[in-house]
């Protein structure tokens, strides 16, 4: 975001701004007034480790399978090409993984509890889960499965997009693939990027973990507690001056009118949003813009995220460098405004077709220094790290409709 490498890159996941945010946030030289939820006391045990005979040479896959299955690792049937965590998971999509070990992250979906890691088994390093609780595996898989657009072949979009497409051509072989969206639930996304308006990754997952508090507690790892996100009604249920003292300021009045206005959408919050998978992007984008404090670029990052509109663009100060420097570069050196936005969003679907945004996600990463992309092939965990800087927008700029953010 040469000779082909079939590389992990490990993303620091407080290393980056969320890209739902346009302008430059510096670095706090305070401590954060955000106070993380008391855990409660530990009842998890911390998943074994990968089976040895996963990380030697090549068993067969019945024997992989076997290793795997009894000590409660579980394979998913995709090659790293398919999936890499690192190129997935703290890229700021979601908010909500925890590194937890060499190329292992924690997290939730749904209900379940799991743990993913690479397995070296051979060159297609497959992915391997651990759930944590007492969740049925087979629909631990299927949540999996659905949470990452296992339907959506990365190869195939790879190839499409090398063909058209020089630059990413190159990122391509840089990755090797496995950079996915991923399909989260739509509750859980809306309320990650109202924490995430001019924010670092660092802290939007400290204001993240305060909301997951008011949820039921699964359990805990590599020093994390992790619970399954809240209900709207129980979000409801929090009062604005709560979120103000636990350091989410202005955002505060934002998650609170943005649950009681979901309570209020016909069918109640959860049904109207999973509506808006079946509708076209510009009315999706007015839908979501409807909820205080969702303007349409955080409006384009839900719809990417959570509800199947795979050519929404998010633009920011990233994305306008990309278009500039590879699409479009008559535009070099003008400034941002809303209607230079929509034609960015514009160029990119001309460009990519109808999975426009998986694209501009692994452009987006590519735009990464080096520094900040450092390769994983050893083991390398992601790690901290300072903020990184982007220009300052003054406006949220829109990706239709020429609506600010409010």
């Amino acid at each position: 975001m040469k000779p082909r490498h079939v590389v992990s890159v490990s993303l620091p996941t407080s290393t980056f701004l969320s890209r739902a945010s346009a302008t430059m946030v510096t670095t706090y030289r305070r401590r954060s007034r955000i106070k993380p939820p008391t855990p409660p006391p530990a009842s998890t045990p911390p998943p074994p480790p990968l089976p040895p005979s996963l990380h030697k040479q090549n068993p067969d896959s019945t024997t992989r399978r076997s290793l795997a299955s009894s000590l409660h690792w579980e394979l998913l049937p995709f090659p790293q090409s398919e999936l890499s965590l690192p190129l997935t998971l703290p890229t700021g999509q979601s908010f909500r993984w925890r590194p937890t070990g060499p190329l292992q992250f924690t997290g939730v979906v749904g209900s379940h509890l799991i743990s993913l890691a690479h397995v070296d088994t051979s060159p297609s390093r497959q992915v391997a889960f651990y759930l944590h609780n007492e969740t049925s595996v087979s629909s631990a898989h299927a949540a999996l499965s659905d949470y990452f657009n296992f339907g959506i072949s990365l190869s195939d979009l790879w190839q499409e997009f090398s063909a058209v497409d020089l630059r990413f051509k190159e990122l391509s072989e840089r990755f090797g693939g496995g950079a996915r969206v991923m399909r989260q639930d739509p509750v859980e996304c809306v309320f990650q990027f109202l924490c995430s308006s001019n924010n670092n990754i660092k802290r939007i997952e400290k204001m993240v973990s305060v909301l997951e508090s008011y949820g039921s507690h699964l359990g805990s790892a590599g020093g994390f507690e992790f619970y399954q996100f809240p209900s709207i009604q129980r979000l409801a249920s929090i009062t604005e001056t709560e979120l103000r003292q636990a350091g989410f300021g202005y955002r505060a009045k934002y998650v609170v009118g943005t649950a009681k206005a979901l309570q209020g959408k016909p069918g109640g919050g959860e049904k109207w949003l999973s509506s808006l998978r079946q509708m076209e992007l510009g009315a999706v984008i007015d839908a979501l813009c409807t909820l205080p404090g969702v303007g349409p670029k955080v409006a384009a990052c839900i719809a990417l995220f959570s509800l199947d509109q795979h050519h929404a663009v998010p633009v920011d100060t990233h994305v306008w460098k990309i278009a500039t420097r590879y699409l479009m570069p008559e535009l070099a050196g003008m400034s941002l405004t809303p209607k230079l936005c929509n034609r960015v969003a514009e160029a990119f679907v001309a460009k990519y077709g109808k999975y426009a945004g998986w694209a501009q996600n692994v452009l987006f990463i590519g735009e990464l220094s080096s520094q900040k992309v450092p390769s994983a092939v050893d083991g390398t965990a992601p790690h901290a790290g300072k903020a990184v800087k982007r220009k300052r927008v003054k406006k949220d700029l829109p990706i239709s409709g020429g609506i600010e953010e409010k």
